[in-house]
C-alpha cells in the first residue's frame, strides 16, 4: 500500500506556531449498546446521523456541544465505547453505518478510502481548505489524491507529571535515557511508582513502542516498519524491546488489568511520578489541578535521532459510503471544519488542540500552549502505531503481541518471530 507523505514541522502548524509569538450493528459486535445523544435540530437537510467513539465524559460533551451549533439539519449522535467502535469499524462500515463517523487521519483513513467505504469529500475541501495547513490536507488525502477526512482536533504524546510533586521531591526532566532511568530509581526509592502504565485496552502500550522506536531508530525506519517493509526480527527492533524491558521494573505493575483512565488518576493522585500518554490525560485531572500538570518530551536514546520525532494523532470525521444523507453529512463536515467549532471543542476538552490554523488559540491553557509548541518544533510527526499501519495488523497482531510482552518481557526473540510471521501473511 502506498504510504502517506511525512509531516515536517515546516508545514504542519504554521498557524499554531504563530500563536506563540453508532448504530446497533456496531455495538452488537462488542459490549454495551449505542446511546443516542441529542444534537442540533431544525434546518432543511433532514436528519444526519453520527457514529461516535467519543464515549468518555469530556469528549462526549464536547461533541454534543459542537453539534448543537449545527442548524442546517437535525442530528443524532450514536455513541459507542471507544474501543468497541475501533475494533469493529470494518464490520460497521460494511453494515448499516451512520452518515458521518469519527475516525483518524493518515494511513487508517487511506485504508478505508481504498476499500470504497468512504465518500470523496474533495468538494468540501474546496470550500474549507483555507482553514488548514498543507500537511493537514495531506493527512486527509487518499492514495488517489482525493480528500476523505476533515481534521478536527489533535494532541501530542509526551511524558506528563505533576509539577507540585516534582518540586517537592526535587525531580528534574531527564534529557537522556540514562537520566530517565536514574530518575526512575530515585522515585522508586522515594516510595513513588515511577511510571504510570496501563494496557487493558490494548492500544496504550503502542505509544511506548512508538516513542522507543522513534528515539532508537528514527522516523523513517519506524514508518517503514509500520508499512510492512522492514522485518520485526531486525536487530534494530530487538533493541527497542531490550530497552523497554530495561524500563519495565519502573512501570506500574499489573498493567493488563488497568485502563488508561485509572493510570491517569494515579498520576493525578500523586501515586505515580510520570506517565507517557497523549495530552488527553488532562481529562482525568480535576479542573482545579490541571494547572499542576506539565510534560517533557521523551528523552534522547540515540544521538543520531535526538528528540526530533513525536506522536501527534489527528482526530476528525468522514462520511460512510452507505450514508443516507450525503448532502446533510457534507454540510456537517463543513461545520466541523470551522475554526469556531474547533474553538468550542478545545475550550471544553483540555487535552486537545484545534486542527484549524485559523482557530483562536488565545484561550488555550498553559498546557495546550505547551502542547502546540511541542508539535510545532518537532521535525517528524507520526500518527500512532494503530494509525500508521494496517488496522488488521494493529488489531490482530500488535495488540496481543504487546500485551504478551508486557506480561512476559523476557521472551523477545520468539515474540518478534511471531510478529514477523503474521506480518508476512497480512502485508502481501
Amino acid at each position: 500500500m502506498n504510504q502517506r507523505p511525512p509531516i515536517s514541522r515546516r508545514n504542519l502548524l504554521l498557524g499554531t506556531a504563530a500563536a506563540f509569538g453508532v448504530p446497533a450493528a456496531l455495538a452488537g459486535c462488542g459490549s454495551g449498546s449505542p446511546s443516542p445523544a441529542p444534537g442540533g435540530t431544525g434546518g432543511t437537510l433532514g436528519t444526519v446521523t453520527i457514529g461516535s467513539n467519543a464515549s468518555d465524559e469530556i469528549p462526549k460533551k464536547s461533541l454534543e456541544t459542537v453539534v448543537k451549533g449545527f442548524t442546517q439539519a437535525t442530528t443524532r449522535i450514536n455513541t459507542v465505547d471507544h474501543n468497541t467502535f475501533q475494533e469493529n469499524i470494518n464490520r460497521y462500515l460494511r453494515g448499516t453505518p451512520d452518515d458521518v463517523f469519527t475516525w483518524f487521519a493518515g494511513y487508517r483513513m487511506q485504508f478505508f478510502a481504498e476499500q470504497g467505504l468512504a465518500v470523496d469529500i474533495s468538494d468540501v475541501w474546496q470550500e474549507v481548505g483555507g482553514n488548514y495547513t498543507q500537511a493537514f490536507k495531506d493527512q486527509s488525502t487518499g492514495v488517489d489524491g482525493k480528500q476523505y477526512f476533515i481534521p478536527f482536533t489533535y494532541y501530542p504524546w509526551a511524558v506528563f507529571y505533576r509539577k507540585s510533586l516534582w518540586q517537592e521531591k526535587g525531580y528534574e526532566p531527564p534529557a537522556t535515557l540514562d537520566e530517565l532511568t536514574a530518575l526512575a530509581r530515585k522515585m522508586k526509592a522515594d516510595g513513588v511508582i515511577p511510571i504510570a502504565f496501563a494496557d487493558k485496552d490494548g492500544w496504550p502500550a503502542m505509544g511506548t513502542f512508538d516513542i522507543l522506536n522513534l528515539r532508537t531508530n528514527g522516523y523513517d525506519f519506524h514508518i517503514s516498519l509500520m508499512a510492512g517493509k522492514e522485518s520485526w526480527t531486525d536487530p534494530r527492533v530487538k533493541q527497542v524491546f531490550e530497552t523497554w524491558r530495561g524500563l519495565m521494573e519502573y512501570h506500574q505493575p499489573a498493567a493488563l488489568g488497568r485502563t488508561w483512565q485509572e493510570a491517569g488518576q494515579s498520576l493525578a493522585q500523586k501515586k505515580t511520578g510520570m506517565y507517557l500518554l497523549g495530552m488527553f490525560v488532562a481529562q482525568q485531572f480535576p479542573e482545579a489541578d490541571r494547572d499542576d500538570l506539565d510534560f517533557f518530551t521523551f528523552p534522547e536514546i540515540n544521538p543520531a535521532h535526538g528528540t526530533d520525532s513525536i506522536d501527534a494523532p489527528i482526530d476528525g470525521y468522514m462520511i460512510s459510503a452507505k450514508a443516507r444523507n450525503v448532502e446533510g453529512a457534507k454540510a456537517l463536515l463543513k461545520h466541523f471544519a470551522q475554526p469556531s467549532s474547533q474553538d468550542v471543542a478545545t475550550e471544553l476538552d483540555p487535552g486537545t488542540l484545534a486542527a484549524s490554523s485559523k482557530a483562536d488559540t488565545s484561550g488555550y491553557s498553559a498546557l495546550q500552549k505547551r502542547g502546540a509548541e511541542l508539535v510545532s518544533k518537532a521535525t517528524h510527526i507520526a500518527q500512532f502505531l494503530d494509525r500508521d499501519t494496517r488496522p488488521d495488523f494493529a488489531s490482530t497482531v500488535m495488540i496481543p503481541s504487546l500485551q504478551s510482552f508486557v506480561s512476559k518481557p523476557d521472551e523477545i526473540d520468539s515474540l518478534l518471530a511471531s510478529i514477523e510471521k503474521q506480518k508476512a501473511n497480512i502485508f502481501r
